[in-house]
């Protein structure tokens, strides 16, 4: 199996953590200053996180707001 990427491991990690209930769909992520501080990695890192789970469809960003789970319950 190839090594995984710190920031897969960091998507991977929140994507369980959203499932799992500890953020709700409609609840704001914690900021990107408490993430690289959680994960003891730098900004792009949680950069790269965040792009994964937009492009999954999990988050969405609002600029200058913040990084808000979806509500993906009404989806098909």
């Amino acid at each position: 199996m190839p090594p995984r990427y710190r920031y897969e491991e960091i998507a991977d990690d929140l994507q369980k953590r959203i499932e799992a209930g500890e953020f709700r769909p409609g609840s704001r992520l914690p900021s990107r200053r408490e993430l690289t501080a959680h994960y003891d990695v730098t900004t792009p890192v949680i950069d790269r996180a965040m792009q994964i789970l937009r492009v999954k469809g999990i988050t969405e960003t609002l600029a200058g707001v913040g990084v808000y789970v979806r509500d993906t319950s009404g989806d098909s």
